[in-house]
């Protein structure tokens, strides 16, 4: 099945980085080389511009909407090293915090699950991974740093706060009464990076600091992005990862073994470099970006193999 994709008009003056759709589909976010944000209202089909945010030195690499629990709020990071953290409160747009710990481009971010609370991760050329942390009673942001990739990071992604095969174990389900952040019952703080050397880490926040977990070597050129699967506390949790090398892996963790195995998604190569992945929200379906301006959807078979289940082109005026 393939299926054509016809782009609006976004009003960015060049090269468009990244499009995020919030929580509810009603607004998207777009970022640019320009180095604007731009704020559209989506209904029915019709995109109406209502903010250009501007406020960054250089291309902007990615955005991210924080759940609506916490607010409107965005983040934004780039070229220029920094991250942006924008707030609307009625009506207007401003910027709340910057965060300026990176030494080179942050290339990605990711904000925790919501039960974790307002935890923003970001990933920089520079190899480090810093977290920031908003706590509402104080009204300050807080940041732990590590190095995950010393030739540089390209991509982080949160697990699930739920403990993997805490369902099967009978454990208790979480639920908004319970209290959120770190030591929070039954959650887990686990991130999942890709870098320029070519592998995929898990880091878990153990005893106050992040901590190496697990390393994946799947590929064998710069790993460009990677996502959890959304994991509801079964034993066994998916990780997909993308890379230079034309190929998207499938890694996938046993709660009962503590051990992780690797599939391609495809026994052949891509046509051309992979760039994104992304889960649906139940975890059945992949959605594959490739720089042959291509998208294409993946469902797993009840032989566990992985099929191609619909292709999106963009349509060309």
């Amino acid at each position: 099945m393939t299926s054509t994709v016809a782009a609006f008009d976004t009003q960015h003056q060049d090269m468009i980085h990244d499009a995020q759709m919030d929580y509810y589909g009603k607004r998207l976010a777009t970022c640019s080389s320009d180095r604007t944000i731009r704020i559209f209202d989506v209904d029915q089909g019709k995109q109406t511009l209502t903010e250009t945010l501007r406020g960054h030195d250089g291309p902007v690499w990615e955005v991210a909407w924080a759940h609506p629990r916490f607010g409107n709020i965005l983040a934004s990071c780039g070229y220029d090293g920094r991250v942006l953290i924008w707030k609307e409160t009625e009506g207007t747009w401003a910027m709340i915090k910057e965060h300026k710990v990176h030494t080179s481009s942050v290339n990605a971010l990711a904000w925790a699950p919501q039960e974790l609370g307002p935890i923003l991760a970001c990933a920089s050329s520079d190899g480090q991974v810093s977290v920031l942390t908003f706590n509402p009673d104080e009204g300050v942001w807080t940041h732990e740093t590590f190095m995950a990739h010393a030739v540089g990071c390209n991509a982080v992604s949160w697990s699930a706060a739920v403990q993997p095969g805490s369902l099967l174990q009978g454990g208790a389900s979480l639920s908004q009464n319970q209290p959120a952040g770190k030591g929070a019952s039954g959650m887990i703080q686990r991130l999942a990076t890709g870098g320029c050397d070519n592998l995929v880490k898990i880091w878990v926040h153990r005893d106050q600091e992040w901590v190496e977990d697990a390393v994946l070597d799947v590929h064998t050129d710069w790993v460009r992005d990677v996502a959890f699967a959304p994991n509801f506390g079964l034993a066994k949790t998916y990780l997909a990862s993308c890379s230079q090398d034309k190929t998207v892996m499938i890694s996938t963790h046993d709660a009962e073994t503590n051990a992780w195995s690797k599939a391609p998604l495809r026994e052949d190569k891509f046509p051309d470099v992979v760039w994104r992945v992304s889960w649906s929200l139940t975890g059945n379906a992949l959605a594959v970006s490739c720089a042959d301006n291509k998208i294409t959807v993946w469902k797993q078979n009840l032989e566990g193999k992985w099929e191609c289940a619909e292709e999106l082109q963009e349509k060309v005026a």
